[in-house]
């Protein structure tokens, strides 16, 4: 069996841009009501830290 090891890479500054709003915007939404967005506040939450996996995972994502 091949020894690999897992090697993190830096996300692109795009993906870590749009991760940090959605997950800020996430933060604010739950403490600051905004109707459409206050019930989504934990999705969005999660989506900014999944995009941080996925772009920390794999290279040129």
């Amino acid at each position: 069996m091949a020894n690999r090891t897992f090697l993190p890479s830096a996300p692109n500054k795009t993906l870590w841009i749009i991760a940090v709003l959605i997950g800020v915007l996430g933060i604010l939404v739950h403490y600051v009501r905004v109707e459409e967005l206050s019930k989504y506040n934990y999705e969005m939450l999660l989506i900014g830290f999944i995009l941080l996996v996925v772009g920390t995972t794999y290279r040129k994502v």
